[in-house]
């Protein structure tokens, strides 16, 4: 059968989409055979051959030789069969063809659907090749539409659309079409018009990876990021720790003059950044992570992983920050349960539990000496 436009098409598919025709043969003479099948004859065994160089498409259907024909479908006498092929014996299968002069119509529907699916697969598995390297680190995009709470981004050098939802927006931060941003890339998934990147500014990784382009050291693993914590837009935490001692892992993020630090600042619009030097002693780790805050001293229980930091009396509010986020911060990059209590406040609280103490001990005092009396 010759079909010419079928293969024109398959050749316009080749050349404007780089897909070759080969990924569409196979799936498309399995569809055929069916379609044969469907219309002539459900019993047939069936195979169906695509020829490209030749524009032709042939069909075959496989016989077994037999003395007494039972199923026609399946089966060919050997009389009959031995016209064909002389050399054919008893159980041997035959190949015949038996292409349909009017088969045209229903191979040319079969092919177009065929051709539909799997240039949806196509393009599918395409642009998640595009991007799937690039999932959990940053692309540069600008800002095509804004609907409803939802922001659309063209990806850099991809032909896939990343969509920022409102969990995932900096707060406060406007996003004007045609403006040029950084997203970092969550995950793909599949959408309505194919597939799509789930793209963000406000994970804590976002920080992570803008620390990672932003100082080499951390880039070639002399430098490790420990954690990063984030409420986006007021406040990040950063960890971080040097593998060698002789670079100075806090100097290598600020940079010089605080050039590295100011400019991932910068990209955040001013969101505050505080770096932290780990430290696997919980005392000293969880005194830094309080900063900018002066901690005087750290009481731990380690059953309960909680523990009572003392802050001057004016660097109280400044340890608790604004609505408790910075002892907040502090508590989810430590992994500890932080009560935070000025000196004041501890200096009382101690002396009221030294006077209960001792009113305790003079009360058992006077009931000793009652006893003693009677």
């Amino acid at each position: 059968m010759v079909n010419k436009d079928l293969f024109a098409a398959l050749d316009e598919l080749e050349a404007n989409k780089g897909i070759k025709k080969e990924f569409f043969l196979e799936t498309l003479e399995a569809a055929l055979a069916a379609a044969y099948k469907k219309n002539y004859g459900e019993a047939r065994s069936i195979e169906v051959k695509i020829t490209p160089e030749k524009n032709k498409i042939e069909f075959f259907a496989y016989k077994t030789v037999v003395e007494t024909v039972e199923d026609p479908d399946t089966q060919v006498s050997l009389e009959d069969a031995q016209q064909l092929k002389k050399s054919i014996k008893l159980g041997d299968t035959l190949k015949e063809e038996i292409t349909p002069k009017d088969f045209g119509r229903i191979a040319a529907g079969t092919a177009k659907q065929v051709i539909v699916q799997k240039l949806r697969e196509a393009e599918r598995s395409m642009a998640f090749g595009e991007l799937e390297n690039k999932v959990d680190s940053i692309i540069n995009g600008v800002v095509r539409r804004v609907e409803g709470d939802a922001v659309y981004v063209e990806l850099s050098g991809t032909t896939i659309e990343g969509v920022m939802m409102t969990s995932d927006q900096i707060p406060n931060e406007k996003y004007a079409v045609g403006a040029r941003i950084k997203v970092y890339v969550k995950k793909l998934r599949e959408g309505f018009n194919g597939v799509q990147a789930i793209v963000s500014r406000a994970v804590p990784n976002f920080v992570k990876k803008l620390f990672e382009a932003e100082v080499p050291e951390i880039a070639s693993g002399v430098v490790e990021i420990k954690g990063v914590v984030r409420e986006a837009g007021y406040r990040t935490k950063i960890a971080i720790a040097s593998n060698d001692a002789d670079v100075d892992a806090l100097g290598a993020c600020v940079g010089n003059r605080g050039a590295r630090v100011n400019a991932i600042v910068a990209e955040l619009n001013g969101e505050k950044v505080d770096i932290i030097i780990w430290s696997d002693d919980p005392f000293e780790y969880i005194a830094r992570a309080l900063s900018p805050a002066k901690v005087l001293s750290v009481e731990i229980d380690e059953i309960l992983k909680a523990s009572k930091v003392i802050v001057p009396d004016d660097k109280l509010s400044l340890a608790i920050g604004k609505a408790g986020q910075n002892v907040r911060l502090a508590a989810k990059l430590t992994g500890w349960k932080i009560d935070v209590k000025s000196e004041s406040a501890s200096r009382a609280a101690e002396a009221q539990a030294e006077l209960d103490s001792t009113v305790s001990t003079d009360a058992d005092d006077a009931g000793s000496l009652f006893v003693d009396l009677d």
